[in-house]
């Protein structure tokens, strides 16, 4: 069994298959994790001081991931921000990255790119 990670990990995703699959790998890579089904969900919870990292989703109900983002930093809210969607279009990455997006996953991407993705913007590893 791996020690968890100190830290928690916010998953922004409408879907709610793709949203279980995230936190049963997160939850296995050790990580603890709190998932919402929309950008508005997790600011009606808040963002507490042992959030570490945030996975959202571009395209959802309501206010988008991007606009998530921005509304974080706007908030004073510097946590590493993980953009994935399966929409995928020119510019987008560069967007994404302009806006201070630690990573940009295109869906379908592998488990372990996502942890790898999470390992880099936390700065944590974990033993193989």
């Amino acid at each position: 069994m791996m020690a968890e990670q100190s830290g928690t990990i916010l998953v922004v995703e409408d879907d709610d298959s793709m949203r279980e699959a995230i936190e049963r790998l997160l939850n296995a890579a050790g990580f603890g994790c709190n998932a919402y089904a929309s950008a508005d969900a997790l600011l009606a919870q808040g963002v507490d001081e042992d959030s570490t990292c945030v996975i959202s989703d571009l395209r959802l109900p309501g206010m988008s991931g991007l606009e998530l983002l921005a509304t974080l930093r706007d908030r004073k809210i510097s946590l590493p921000f993980i953009l994935i969607t399966a929409h995928d279009t020119p510019g987008l990455r560069e967007k994404a990255a302009s806006c201070g997006a630690a990573a940009y996953l295109s869906k379908p991407f592998r488990g372990t790119t996502l942890l790898e993705a999470v390992r880099a913007a936390t700065k944590t590893t974990t033993p193989l």
